[in-house]
């Protein structure tokens, strides 16, 4: 099946589970409310911390350094902003973790790992080899 698929169905699934549940529980103003709340504040904190990245890819632009860590860390934050606006517990709890910059940290060790392992597979398939010509050059 396709990926784009199960994740287009699968997201509001799990929302609408999770809102039934808490809202079971909980109320639904009450619900309601603490979506409205999440999102504010998560669109406030990933503003704060998308102008401390911007601050920190500043100044390793002016100390010759490429910004690296400050791009992925300014696409997450961009993507956690857009999780936080979708209603849902699911998507703000996504949103929240990306927005941390330690669970953001870890996930992009993760996520560095698989690719550093995906890279130590394919070096293992390379055989490093030397041609000798025994024939001379002739000019």
């Amino acid at each position: 099946m396709n990926t784009f698929f199960i994740i287009f169905l699968g997201i509001p699934a799990i929302e609408i589970f999770f809102l039934i549940k808490i809202g079971g529980k909980i109320g639904a103003l009450n619900t309601i409310s603490l979506i409205f709340l999440t999102a504010i504040v998560g669109i406030y904190y990933a503003r704060l911390q998308g102008l401390k990245t911007l601050r920190s890819g500043v100044t390793s632009l002016y100390q010759n350094k490429a910004p690296i860590y400050e791009i992925i860390s300014g696409a997450s934050i961009a993507v956690a902003a857009v999780l936080l606006i979708i209603p849902g517990f699911f998507t703000d709890t996504i949103g929240f973790l990306l927005l941390i910059p330690f669970s953001r940290n870890i996930l992009f060790k993760i996520a560095l790992k698989n690719k550093n392992m995906d890279k130590k597979k394919e070096e293992e398939k390379i055989i490093d080899g030397e041609i000798i010509n025994k024939d001379k050059d002739e000019l």
